[in-house]
């Protein structure tokens, strides 16, 4: 998936970028601010958007002398539509979700790099650390399951390749305290989609 232009990725073209403007957004638009917004000319605009008021999925209001436009929320397609501008959000609600049912439940799903970033489209991976809870090796055959349990189903979700990175419990606190470079990334900009929180994590110690 496209997470930066997500609305466009599915529904490509002039009508892809006026939508993606118009389902991320409540308020009344204007014709130029919708071009401008869009990325598109006025003339361009202007030949989409009486084709999706005529669809009843916009409408339009005269302001004489211009026109407004808004998404109609109540459309059959609208509620569709905002949930694909918002699919990052999405995906780290069912990354949540799949991590609570899994056989060994983890500490702590962590999203990090691009996706946790904003900046993750079609050729990206998405990146995320799973912490071991205490007493569970990395060579326990059921956490390796749940795992790849996790990776498959986020992968259908998303339709990117995504990469796991594991580590035990005790050891995360010094990780994240190290300020090596991935680790202060992921500190930084790290997403927790499950479990407890990075400033929770920093706190344990070895032992």
């Amino acid at each position: 998936m496209d997470f930066v232009r997500p609305v466009e990725a599915v529904i490509p073209g002039v009508q892809g970028r006026v939508l993606a403007v118009l389902a991320e957004t409540t308020a009344e638009l204007n014709l130029r601010t919708i071009a401008r917004l869009s990325g598109v000319s006025v003339a361009q605009a202007s030949r989409v958007l009486p084709g999706l008021v005529e669809l009843g999925l916009v409408d339009r209001r005269e302001t004489p002398p211009s026109s407004l436009f808004r998404l109609v929320p109540e459309h059959i397609a609208a509620g569709p539509l905002v949930a694909l501008a918002r699919g990052r959000d999405g995906v780290i609600e069912e990354m949540g979700r799949v991590a609570a049912v899994l056989p060994v439940v983890p500490v702590s799903v962590i999203a990090f790099g691009s996706f946790a970033r904003g900046e993750a489209d079609t050729e990206s991976d998405i990146d995320a650390v799973f912490i071991r809870p205490v007493g569970v090796d990395e060579s326990d055959e059921a956490w390796a399951d749940s795992v790849e349990q996790w990776r498959s189903q986020i992968r259908r979700a998303s339709g990117n390749p995504v990469e796991v990175f594991e580590i035990g419990s005790e050891e995360i606190g010094a990780r994240l305290r190290s300020g090596r470079p991935v680790w202060r990334d992921i500190h930084r900009e790290g997403v927790v989609v499950y479990g407890r929180a990075l400033s929770e994590l920093e706190e344990i110690h070895d032992g």
